[in-house]
């Protein structure tokens, strides 16, 4: 189908707002479907807390660091957390 079809299904008459429908419903099917999911592995370094994510990211799915006693190379999940940490941010951040 093309972009004159759909303006002409829907009634639209501008074709630069049609195309940024069409945009915004094709990125919301994304996010629904998951269809281009991508792994990227980021090494966590000594005394560095804030990391940077790269643009392109929509959402995250998934979290997982190795067992903190290293003693099994197996990764596990980190928790997402729904409510207010009870302990207090020092940072201020």
């Amino acid at each position: 189908m093309k972009v004159q079809e759909i303006m002409e299904r829907s009634g639209i008459g501008e074709t630069g707002r049609a195309i940024m429908y069409i945009k915004d419903a094709l990125e919301e099917i994304n996010l629904i479907s998951e269809t281009h999911t991508k792994t990227i592995r980021i090494d966590l370094e000594k005394d560095k807390r804030f990391y940077i994510l790269p643009l392109e990211i929509i959402k995250i799915l998934d979290i997982r660091c190795k067992n903190h006693d290293n003693s099994e190379n197996a990764y596990r999940s980190i928790p997402r957390t729904i409510y207010e940490p009870e302990t207090k941010d020092t940072d201020g951040c």
